[in-house]
């Protein structure tokens, strides 16, 4: 059973709790309505740890048709805008295979190279995630309890990074020199360093629980995450909207990123319908990338 020490504050009406059987052992802070509720912080925990939900709904995307009106946005240094493309993209599904077909496009600047390549590494990973113009057949809506990894190559290899950040953030990230354990935010070590809450909200006209995790006092330099905060839909646990905001400086490398998603209910499954990337980041001997980008799905 949980021990629970409840501190009701005079104003806020928080109290901390605190967990101490699992391995997560933080104070969390609950708002009045989540402890009268009797809600199960170490469940909550757990279920936030191994939630597949996320992941899912973006799975789901390739096996229906849809359409992505696409911007990206390329900034110089004080801020304006150097580069842009804008397009509306259209997936098609024929038996077992998904294609992406542009049906409109425009674009300033640098954006492109002559060969109709990217000229930032941004726009071609937004690409690779996000555009199939040949056909991709056969693939499997299971989800085998965990993250996919693709191949051997650099550009698969950041497509995992990315996946275990947006969709397992807590996990440790490997192959990311000088990081640490960074990441890896509900263990010991760094969870000490983040305050955690869990109020109830409306969101959308969904009856959500906010978790909130944000740097405590004198920690923001020390920390991966400036910001994480996630909807679980009330009912059944399933995200409905995630907020990031990532920075860490090195001497080799750094960046600051700010991601917004949003998900919508479409029949029995879950979908992503809006991604926001606000990015600044450089690696030594690449020139630095200042790129922001939205995508709006409706299916």
């Amino acid at each position: 059973m949980i021990t629970l020490l409840l501190s009701l504050l005079p104003v806020a009406l928080w109290a901390q709790v605190y967990d101490t059987v699992s391995v997560f052992s933080q104070p969390v802070q609950l708002d009045s309505f989540v402890i009268k509720s009797g809600f199960d912080v170490n469940a909550f925990i757990a279920r936030v740890r191994t939630d597949t939900t996320f992941y899912k709904a973006f799975k789901n995307m390739r096996f229906v048709p849809y359409t992505a009106v696409n911007d990206i946005i390329v900034l110089g240094r004080s801020g304006q805008a150097t580069a842009w493309w804008h397009s509306t993209t259209v997936q098609e599904r024929t038996g077992n295979c998904r294609v992406t077909k542009v049906s409109e496009q425009k674009s300033t600047g640098d954006f492109f190279k002559r060969n109709g390549g990217y000229n930032y590494y941004t726009a071609e990973l937004f690409a690779y995630l996000f555009l199939s113009p040949k056909p991709v057949c056969n693939e499997s809506e299971v989800i085998a309890g965990g993250l996919e990894q693709g191949g051997g190559g650099q550009m698969q290899k950041r497509e995992y990074q990315l996946k275990q950040l947006i969709f397992n953030p807590g996990a440790k990230v490997s192959g990311i020199p000088f990081m640490g354990d960074r990441a890896s935010i509900f263990e010991k070590g760094e969870a000490e360093k983040y305050d955690f809450r869990i109020t109830r909200e409306v969101l959308d006209g969904t009856q959500c629980y906010r978790f909130s995790i944000l740097p405590k006092p004198g920690n923001e330099k020390k920390v991966l995450y400036n910001e994480l905060v996630t909807w679980f839909r009330q009912s059944d646990y399933s995200i409905v909207a995630r907020n990031y905001s990532l920075s860490y400086h090195t001497m080799v490398y750094d960046f600051d990123v700010k991601m917004k998603v949003r998900t919508a209910q479409r029949g029995t499954k879950l979908y992503p319908t809006w991604v926001s990337y606000d990015g600044n980041w450089h690696v030594f001997t690449k020139k630095r990338e200042r790129v922001k980008f939205t995508v709006a799905v409706t299916y």
